[in-house]
């Protein structure tokens, strides 16, 4: 049986999610500013990396504009 730390999503899924475009999602894998890992030849974001992420504060997010 499979608890809800260990469920994945895809790029476009997470993207989704974040509310953001599957190439910022990409770049912030390759960055290392999202946790990712390999499944059959793609990228997928766990939800523990996303809950984490969402759980930052909007200002605090990658990519967050910010009006200085």
């Amino acid at each position: 049986m499979r608890t809800s730390l260990s469920f994945s999503y895809s790029v476009r899924q997470a993207a989704w999610i974040l509310g953001v475009s599957p190439s910022a999602v990409s770049r912030w894998i390759r960055t290392g500013t999202l946790q990712a890992a390999g499944r059959q030849g793609r990228s997928v974001v766990p939800a523990s990396a996303l809950v984490r992420l969402l759980g930052t504060p909007v200002e605090d997010r990658p990519g967050a504009c910010h009006d200085d």
